[in-house]
């Protein structure tokens, strides 16, 4: 595996096992620069596949990953029951509980969040923007996953910092209508409007459905030009793959 790559710091069980890809160890161009698996981008395919490819390879996976065509909503499905359809399913976040079947999300920016049971039988993977967090995007993949939230454990991969994360009112007051409590999650910007945490709010919507086990959230996409893609800082730019899957056996 790329030494630079992120492997989450969670006590999950043994066969649960997870990775954050970063820049390196690809093969696209540019802007792109250099393992970029996602398709959506303006990316030469024949690079996003090599990609793909060296991903699967890397991580010793028995089939490609789950691949999903996000929208910033709250849709979640089995990977599993899809795993094997020629469309992509439009979906922001995927669960299963069969190995060798990787859950994957692809953000640049947006905040990736895993999930499992402490027993090690169940896996999510979310792609979790302001607007899905906002949505219920972690209430709704909880809900899917069938488990109490004490049960499970969570990690939170590379996102836009609250250093750095400008939002305007109609955000913070859409979070505000949900729970007062967001409001701690927000710091007014000098600049005009707020200053956003999404690991924060991640964390205020696991802990109301009882996920309160949550690790990760400590690093920015877009401060670490070096090690993250960040749509903010760049516009055009490719997407990092955060994936969780169960090993066989």
């Amino acid at each position: 595996m790329i030494e630079d790559w992120i492997v989450p710091d969670w006590p999950a069980a043994p066969r649960v096992r997870a990775v954050c890809t970063t820049r390196h160890g690809g093969h696209s161009v540019g802007p792109y620069s250099s393992m970029n698996p996602a398709a959506h981008v303006g990316d030469d395919p024949d690079a996003v596949e090599a990609n793909r490819q060296t991903l699967q390879h890397m991580l010793q996976l028995p089939a490609p990953p789950c691949w999903l065509q996000q929208v910033h909503g709250t849709t979640v499905i089995d990977a599993a029951e899809v795993f094997e359809n020629v469309e992509v399913p439009v979906a922001d976040a995927a669960f299963c509980s069969q190995p060798g079947i990787a859950c994957a999300v692809l953000t640049a920016d947006c905040l990736p969040l895993l999930l499992c049971d402490r027993d090690g039988r169940q896996v999510a993977a979310l792609h979790a923007g302001w607007r899905g967090l906002a949505a219920g995007v972690i209430e709704h993949t909880v809900e899917a996953m069938q488990q109490p939230g004490e049960s499970l454990l969570a990690w939170l991969g590379p996102a836009i910092g609250p250093a750095v994360y400008q939002v305007g009112d109609e955000v913070r007051e859409v979070f505000l209508n949900h729970d007062k409590q967001a409001q701690a999650a927000f710091q007014l910007d000098p600049e005009g409007g707020w200053k956003a945490d999404l690991y924060r709010l991640a964390r205020q919507r696991l802990a109301e459905r009882g996920v309160t086990a949550v690790y990760g959230g400590d690093a920015c996409s877009f401060s670490d030009a070096e090690r993250f893609f960040s749509y903010r800082r760049d516009g055009v730019t490719g997407r990092m793959a955060t994936l969780i899957w169960l090993q066989a056996g």
